[in-house]
């Protein structure tokens, strides 16, 4: 395979998982820390970034991608788990939510008059250019990594470059949550991007792009995998570092509710009415290619599911779904689908982690339904809570355990239920 065809799909790959919420975030990180950004910053880079290039990784070891992972648990709980993760990630949020912020920060701030009209009308024309761009999906590499990555890059180059020489303001105290354990609080703040969820599906785009260039064996996909998601990891991290380092400048410069705020202040400080079209322009880039992508996976994923439904039908029902779901507004779509995605995060972190360990551990069932069993226990805890239905009895049961509050009790009972499923899976075949 040529090195320009694994380089272009490394940045198609960046394109995909650099949606507006990897946009907003590390700004927001970087004005709270302050003189804490450096080890704040790496951790977020860690969860951020190493994840979801692992996960996609990950998905190349397998040949049936995120249910194939997940039925080394159960297979029923791999075809559940699958379907949940790109319903999820697709047409109940991530594709609505993509687009949502692709209005209301791309479109909305040059619209005279906002209201239910210019939104239906805005999200007509930005469907349909995702529904026209997702049709084929062999072009997708062509299409996303050819030609929208490097407008992207060069769009949000133009804002780092001009802060980095004209924002000189000095960096100042870190929050209080990001005065004492920054690293920590850095990494926890990482799981927002969501993107080791997306990964799961984006491993599958991947694989189909390289099968499409003639790379067919899976020891070869796997090695060009590992070279275009460092391609997209590097790519990550750049300019989250460089966004964020924006957001440490823009501290005394007024009070901001988030990193949107924040860049658009930024904008307009170093180009005035210009920045706005610069900004505009990166948010609906990076909107428009991650919804390109997420269309693209989830329609063939459910087009292997289920073949009698063709791969183009797909991807008009998901673009009709995705399409009424987003007219309801962003705030919307955040309150109904958050709590999903708070269930379902710890389930892909441990299968995407699990999928490497079990490469070296033999009896490996034991240790997928140990590790899985545990974690459902806290995630099914955090999920009802986020609904506000929690269970007292539960939520007094596990409460003691260790970073429970910071919302990663899960970790700890995760790797003993592994431990134990393996030894009990271990000593059974044994005997």
């Amino acid at each position: 395979m040529k090195k320009k065809d694994i380089l272009f799909t490394g940045l198609m790959l960046f394109a995909l998982f650099f949606g507006a919420g990897n946009l907003i975030f590390p700004p927001f990180l970087g004005m709270e820390a302050g003189r804490s950004f450096w080890p704040a910053i790496i951790g977020f880079v860690i969860t951020g970034v190493s994840l979801p290039v692992l996960a996609v990784i990950a998905i190349s070891f397998t040949k049936g991608g995120v249910a194939s992972i997940g039925s080394r648990v159960h297979p029923l709980f791999g075809s559940i788990f699958a379907v949940i993760v790109y319903l999820a990630i697709g047409p109940f949020f991530g594709i609505p939510r993509g687009a949502s912020v692709a209005y209301e920060m791309g479109a909305q701030p040059f619209l005279a008059e906002s209201g239910k009209g210019s939104l239906f009308i805005f999200m007509a024309i930005f469907f349909l250019v995702v529904y026209l761009l997702s049709l084929n999906p062999s072009k997708l590499v062509d299409r996303v990594g050819q030609w929208l990555t490097p407008a992207l890059l060069l769009s949000i180059a133009a804002l780092c470059v001009a802060a980095f020489f004209k924002l000189d303001a000095p960096l100042t105290a870190p929050t209080s949550k990001y005065a004492e354990s920054p690293f920590i609080t850095g990494f926890i703040e990482g799981y927002l991007t969501m993107d080791t969820i997306a990964a799961l599906a984006f491993g599958i785009v991947v694989i189909t792009a390289f099968a499409d260039r003639g790379v067919t064996d899976q020891a070869s996909q796997v090695k060009a995998t590992i070279t275009a998601g460092v391609i997209a990891g590097i790519g990550l991290a750049t300019v989250y570092i460089s966004i964020g380092w924006i957001g440490t400048k823009m501290t005394l410069t007024g009070d901001y509710d988030n990193g949107g705020a924040i860049l658009t202040e930024a904008a307009y400080m170093l180009f005035g009415d210009g920045g706005q079209v610069l900004l505009g322009t990166i948010v609906a880039l990076a909107c428009l290619t991650t919804c390109i992508g997420l269309t693209s996976a989830c329609a063939q994923y459910f087009n292997e599911r289920w073949p009698a439904i063709s791969y183009k039908n797909f991807v008009r029902l998901l673009i009709v779904i995705s399409f009424a779901i987003a007219n309801l507004g962003l705030t919307q779509i955040i309150n109904i689908s958050g709590p999903v995605l708070v269930m379902i995060y710890p389930f892909a972190i441990v299968l995407v982690l699990l999928s490497f360990v079990a490469r070296f551990v033999s009896h490996s069932r034991g240790l997928y339904v140990g590790a899985i069993t545990m974690t459902a226990i806290f995630s099914l805890n955090d999920g009802l809570t986020a609904f506000g239905l929690k269970i007292d009895a539960l939520y007094q049961a596990i409460s003691w355990v260790p970073f429970f509050s910071s919302g990663l009790g899960w970790v700890l009972p995760a790797i003993v239920g592994g431990i134990v499923g393996w030894m009990i899976s271990y000593f059974r075949e044994r005997k």
